[in-house]
C-alpha cells in the first residue's frame, strides 16, 4: 500500500507544509517503534507520551514526512513538515483514505455492549461459516483472517491498526467482518471511515466509568454506532441495528437509530423472542420466535444471559439474508468461547467454570446461572482490577456475597493498585450482603486464592473462577506474568490427587 504525500496533504484543510511533497508515503504510524523506511509519522500528544518527542528516532527509523501540531525545532535535513491544528483528528481524516476504505468492501457487523459481545461475535462468525462465507473476527480475545490468527492489544484496534487490518481482509477475500466495538473506540473515534452494515446493542450495565466518568456519558459512547448505521448518503445501503428491548438502554438507543430496526428479548414485545427457556449444566433449551415461526434450539452452551447472546446473533444473520436453517444448525453445532463459563476438568469431583466477568453485571449473570445448576455449594474465587472503575468493587463483593456460598476475594490485573486496598473495597460490599452460614476470606495471591477454592470443594459443589477468563498473564505493579485460571486450576487438581 502507498499513496502519493501530496494527495494526503489535499485532505487537510490549512495544513501548512515545510519541505519536499512529492514523496510517496509507504505507511502510516503514530508509534516510532512502528516507523519503516517511507513512513509518514503522526505526532500525537498524550497523557503519558508525546509523540513529538519521538521525532528523531522516527526518523531514523526512516520516516520521510511528520505531522504535527505543535512547533518543532532542530528537523533534520530532509524531513518533510505538515503541521495541522489537531493530529489526531487528521490521522482519523488520512488512515481510512491511505488504507482506500476498506470497509466499503467487507459487510461489516460490529457489536457493542458492556457485556456479551465476544460470544456474539463468535456465534455470529459460526453461522456465517456454516453459511459458506469467509469471516474475519476483530475482538478482546484475538483478531483472526478467515483461520489466521492476528494478534491483538485493544478490543478495538487504533485506526491505523484496524484500517490496515481490514485492508488485509480484503487482500484475503474476507467476505464478513465480526467486530466487537469497545465504549473507548467509540468515544476516541478509532472507527473512522468503518461503514458498518449491521451494527449489535447487547446491554449496558456499570463499567470503564474511570474513561467515560459518567453513565451518561458511557452510553452516549455506545450510541454512536447507531448513530453511523444512520448516517444519510453512507456508500453502503441496506443497514440494520439489532436491539436487546429488554435493555433499559435500548428505547434511548432506538431513539437515535434511524434506520431498519430488530429487537430481541425475553419479556417485551419484539421481533425475535425467546421462550420456554429451560437452562441446565449441560446447555439451553428454548424457542425462538419471529417472523419465520418458531425455531426451537438445542444448544452446548448454557445461561439465561448466552439466550440474549444467541438472539442478537439471530437477528444479525437473519438481516444478511441468512437461511434459518443454517442458522439453527450452526447454533446447535456450536461448543463454547474461551473463557465464557468455560468448564475446566481435570477429574475433580466438583465443577470448576472460568469465566472472564469483570462487571457487576457479569459476574451477577453468571452467577445466577451456577445457582440454576447448583446442587451443593457455590464457592466464588474473584477480584476487581486495578486503575480502573473503582465504584464497581463493593458492587461485584455484594453480588459474590448475595449468590455465593464461600466468596473468596483477590487480585484481578491489580496494576499500580495495592492490592490489599482492592480487597478491602470489594470487603465493604461483602460484609453488607453476607447472610449467616456464609463466609469469605481474602487472599491477595491469586494461585493462593485459586488453591484455597479448591481444597475447600467438595463432592458437587461449583468453583466460579471470575474475572480473567481468556487471559493468560496478570498485570502487576512492576511487571507482567505469564498467570491462566484455567491451567493454574487444572494443575492444583492434579497436585492435590
Amino acid at each position: 500500500m502507498k499513496k502519493e504525500l501530496q494527495e494526503l496533504i489535499g485532505l487537510l484543510p490549512n495544513a501548512v507544509v515545510h519541505g519536499e511533497t512529492k514523496l510517496t508515503i509507504m505507511d502510516l504510524a503514530h508509534d516510532s517503534r512502528k516507523v519503516v523506511a517511507g513512513t509518514l509519522f503522526i505526532c500525537l500528544p498524550g497523557v503519558k507520551t508525546d509523540g513529538h518527542d519521538y521525532i528523531m528516532q522516527a526518523f531514523h527509523q526512516g520516516a520521510v514526512a511528520i505531522l504535527v501540531e505543535k512547533d518543532v525545532e532542530n528537523i533534520p535535513p530532509g524531513l518533510t513538515v505538515i503541521k495541522v491544528t489537531d493530529t489526531r483528528a487528521a490521522m482519523m481524516t488520512i488512515a481510512p483514505h491511505f488504507f482506500e476504505y476498506p470497509s466499503r468492501k467487507l459487510r461489516m457487523i460490529g457489536v457493542t455492549g458492556t457485556n456479551g459481545k465476544t460470544t456474539t461475535t463468535y456465534l455470529i462468525k459460526s453461522i456465517l461459516n456454516k453459511a459458506g462465507f469467509k469471516v474475519g473476527v476483530i475482538g478482546t480475545i484475538q483478531n483472526s483472517i478467515g483461520d489466521r490468527i492476528v494478534p491483538t492489544q485493544n478490543t478495538t484496534p487504533d485506526v491505523i491498526d484496524l484500517q490496515k487490518l481490514l485492508h488485509e481482509m480484503v487482500a484475503s477475500s474476507i467476505d464478513y467482518v465480526v467486530m466487537e466495538v469497545s465504549s473507548h473506540a467509540l468515544a476516541l473515534n478509532r472507527i473512522a471511515g468503518c461503514e458498518f452494515d449491521v451494527g449489535i446493542f447487547t446491554n449496558m450495565t456499570r463499567d470503564h466509568l474511570d474513561f467515560h466518568v459518567s453513565f451518561e456519558n458511557y452510553l452516549e459512547a455506545k450510541t454512536k454506532l447507531f448513530e453511523l448505521l444512520s448516517i444519510k448518503n453512507s456508500y453502503k445501503k441496506g443497514k440494520t441495528a439489532i436491539i436487546n428491548a429488554d435493555d433499559k438502554a435500548a428505547s434511548f438507543i432506538i431513539e437515535k437509530t434511524m434506520c431498519n430496526t430488530i429487537t430481541y428479548g425475553i419479556d417485551n414485545n419484539v421481533d425475535l423472542k425467546a421462550q420456554n427457556t429451560n437452562i441446565k449444566a449441560s446447555g439451553a433449551q428454548f424457542d425462538i420466535v419471529g417472523s419465520f415461526g418458531i425455531m426451537p434450539l438445542e444448544l452446548k452452551i448454557t445461561g439465561l444471559f448466552n439466550v440474549y447472546n444467541v438472539l442478537s446473533a439471530v437477528g444479525a444473520t437473519l438481516a444478511e439474508g441468512i437461511d434459518i436453517q443454517v442458522i439453527k444448525e450452526a447454533l446447535e453445532e456450536f461448543q463454547s468461547v474461551p473463557g465464557r463459563f468455560e468448564l475446566v476438568d481435570a477429574g475433580q469431583p466438583f465443577s470448576i467454570i472460568v469465566d472472564y466477568a469483570h462487571t457487576p453485571d457479569g459476574l451477577e449473570n453468571i452467577l445466577k446461572t451456577a445457582q440454576q445448576i447448583a446442587t451443593k455449594r457455590i464457592i466464588v474465587v474473584f477480584g476487581c482490577g486495578g486503575d480502573r472503575d473503582k465504584t464497581k468493587r463493593p458492587i461485584m463483593g455484594e453480588l459474590a456475597a448475595k449468590y455465593g456460598d464461600i466468596v473468596i476475594a483477590t487480585s484481578d490485573n491489580p496494576r499500580t493498585e495495592d492490592p490489599e486496598i482492592i480487597l478491602a473495597e470489594i470487603e465493604n460490599g461483602i460484609k453488607g450482603s453476607l447472610k449467616e452460614g456464609k463466609i469469605y476470606e481474602k487472599i491477595s495471591d491469586r494461585r493462593q486464592a485459586i488453591d484455597r477454592a479448591l481444597h475447600l470443594a467438595e463432592l458437587d459443589d461449583i468453583v466460579i473462577i471470575a474475572g480473567k477468563g481468556h487471559e493468560n498473564y496478570q498485570i502487576l505493579k512492576d511487571k507482567t506474568i505469564s498467570f491462566d485460571d484455567k491451567e493454574v486450576a487444572s494443575a492444583i487438581v492434579r497436585e492435590m490427587k
